[in-house]
């Protein structure tokens, strides 16, 4: 499907110095290995020009003066340099490889721990695809363009300067129509770059969209099947993979000319060295060896010149995708820790909002001066239709937001002088839609609090309910509970989710719409279980099942950001007011719910007509 909420950003039409010292920088951090291969390269290099030399003097002062003692001392001086370059050619292999994987892994680390530090905006507005690029692919693009992308482009600037090294000390004349070819070599990859890397560019862009859309379709496919939009998906599908494939196509073309354009110029060089060449050759000035010797220097150096135009037509994919992970390591967290803020070991103290006003989007304001004081220990349930404000109490509680105007205090002190983890750290929550980790039950249990013991995972499961379920899996509290949970009811998984969040012994407890996913049965040991946890504790109910909240030392009405109405059940049920009206609504329902059951079996069939 199609995204109207998150844009790229673009990045400029040329490569930025920057980026590249940036990838340089990943490398360097492992210098060692850097230094290593580029020993290993920069000897690979010589050796490769000293053997052209070597065949040089083997015609010279072997073959044409017929001195076989020679020839022989220079080629056992070749197979010994051979058996050298063999070790310098697996070391420097072995030390791309392991640099490679080394920068992917601290470019997944990093990546992963910022994740973690961005607010819940951020994910909000950003594709999972987009995310998982960046992770994946893009970490392996650079990972390979620091080790292998270097490694090439060093070896063959190395070997070309060797090789004109070589031949000016041979002979400086044909030598500067080898240098000569240099500057234009460069002048023709300088006008390929821009056009090759703006190509990738969008390829690199298409891609996140692919991703995401291909994510979102997969994850939600009952949905699609349920409206049939698999014709609709599939033309939106078609036209971001045909997009990806002409972008792909212009930068294979371009690529593909690249290669062409370079061996053209090597053509003209050769062509130079032997018209002058033979002139030398003729005035006595030159001999066959050198002749041979240039033309496969030149030869030679087509060689490192074609791998190059290869490593920088891919190494364009490689910087879009290190350009992607910088913008995404350079994301600054809009929630963050303040200079000297505390870090407090328990929550303590009335929470109050103070005038809070909150928007997700500009000009539309969800919480409008908004202003309340939940005393220390008391229970507050959360009502209203869907946008009200409800859901955004909490976050801006939990501080996954923070007020645009106003101030949110626990304990009379403003809870932007606490730390994130102070805050984050002592809630306990259980959302509508129970989230459980791949793992055994146990683990997931755990999972808020690591140094629990078995005992206290089973003192929390008891005082929840989940205790008896747990004990009738195969394999109990070391059961596996699949991705997400999925080898569980939903029940279960919230019964696990309450569970895990006691365990964690919170100051301050939020229930959200924990039990509008459940059977009547479940839902009422989750409500024994909530009596519990609540007790003494600051909680927060978020529930459309108003029978939830009727013990509950306040109830907050909310219409449009505001509160509406405040009092317990039995003040707001005699008053007759918006939350009265809520409640016998939703109670006739139910009894009319029950009286169907009753008549028509426990499944509800309708008779008919």
């Amino acid at each position: 499907m199609s995204d109207n909420h998150f844009e790229e950003e673009e990045f400029t039409s040329r490569v930025t110095g920057g980026t590249l010292w940036r990838v340089a920088k990943l490398g360097f951090r492992r210098w060692p290995l850097m230094v290593g291969f580029i020993v290993f390269i920069s000897a690979t290099a010589f050796f490769d020009s000293y053997f052209t030399y070597l065949s040089k003097l083997i015609i010279d002062e072997g073959i044409v003066a017929r001195n076989m003692e020679r020839v022989n001392s220079l080629v056992l001086q070749y197979g010994l340099l051979s058996v050298v370059q063999a070790t310098m050619v697996f070391g420097f292999i072995i030390s791309a490889g392991h640099l490679s994987q080394s920068v992917q892994y601290d470019l997944r680390k990093w990546i992963f721990n910022h994740l973690q530090t961005l607010p819940f905006s951020y994910y909000d507005r950003t594709p999972l695809g987009w995310l998982m690029s960046r992770m994946t692919s893009d970490t392996q693009r650079v990972g390979e363009l620091v080790a292998w992308g270097f490694l090439d482009i060093t070896w063959g600037s190395m070997s070309v300067l060797i090789a004109l090294i070589f031949m000016l000390v041979i002979n400086w004349k044909l030598g500067l129509i080898a240098a000569l070819m240099v500057p234009v070599l460069i002048w023709v990859a300088h006008r390929f770059e821009v056009s090759i890397l703006g190509e990738y560019r969008t390829v690199r862009k298409l891609n996140s969209k692919i991703t995401g859309s291909y994510s979102e379709n997969i994850t939600g496919v009952r949905v699609v099947k349920a409206l049939r939009r698999e014709e609709e998906n599939l033309r939106e599908f078609e036209v971001l993979s045909g997009d990806m494939y002409h972008a792909s196509f212009r930068a294979a073309w371009l690529s593909a000319l690249f290669l062409p354009a370079v061996q053209l110029i090597m053509a003209f060089a050769i062509g130079g060295v032997v018209w002058l060449g033979g002139y030398e050759f003729q005035a006595g000035a030159l001999s066959i060896g050198t002749i041979q010797a240039f033309i496969s220097y030149i030869t030679f150096m087509l060689w490192p010149v074609q791998e190059m135009a290869r490593v920088f037509a891919s190494m364009q994919q490689s910087i879009a995708s290190a350009e992607r992970i910088f913008s995404l390591l350079d994301m600054e967290p809009e929630i963050a820790n303040k200079p000297g803020a505390a870090e407090v070991p328990h929550i303590r103290g009335d929470i109050e909002f103070d005038h809070v006003t909150f928007y997700y989007e500009e000009n539309k304001p969800v919480l409008k001066d908004f202003s309340l004081t939940v005393k220390q220990g008391e229970t507050i349930a959360l009502v209203g239709p869907t946008g009200a404000g409800k859901s955004t109490i909490v976050n801006l509680m939990c501080r996954f937001y923070e007020p645009r105007a106003g101030q949110v205090r626990i304990g009379g002190r403003d809870y932007t002088d606490l730390t994130l983890h102070a805050i984050q750290s002592r809630i306990g929550m259980v959302l509508q839609t129970p989230h459980l980790f791949s793992g055994t039950v146990r683990e997931n249990l755990r999972y808020g609090r690591l140094d629990a013991t078995n005992d206290e995972i089973i003192e929390a499961a008891q005082q929840t309910g989940a205790h008896e379920f747990i004990s009738q899996l195969e394999k109990g509290y070391d059961t596996e509970v699949g991705e997400g949970g999925v080898l569980l009811s939903v029940g279960q998984k919230q019964l696990l989710s309450l569970a895990r969040a006691v365990l964690a012994k919170p100051d301050l407890f939020i229930m959200d719409e924990a039990t509008s996913s459940v059977d009547t049965l479940t839902e009422a040991l989750i409500q024994r279980a909530m009596d519990k946890v609540m007790r003494g504790r600051t909680s927060f109910i978020i529930a459309h099942r108003l029978s939830t909240i009727k013990r509950a030392d306040r109830i907050i009405v909310l219409k449009d950001g505001q509160i509406d109405e405040i009092g317990t059940h039995a003040e707001l049920i005699h008053r007759r007011g918006h939350y009265y009206n809520l409640y016998t609504k939703q109670f006739r329902e139910e009894k009319e719910k029950e009286l169907e059951q009753d008549l028509f079996g426990s499944n509800g069939l309708a008779l008919a007509v």
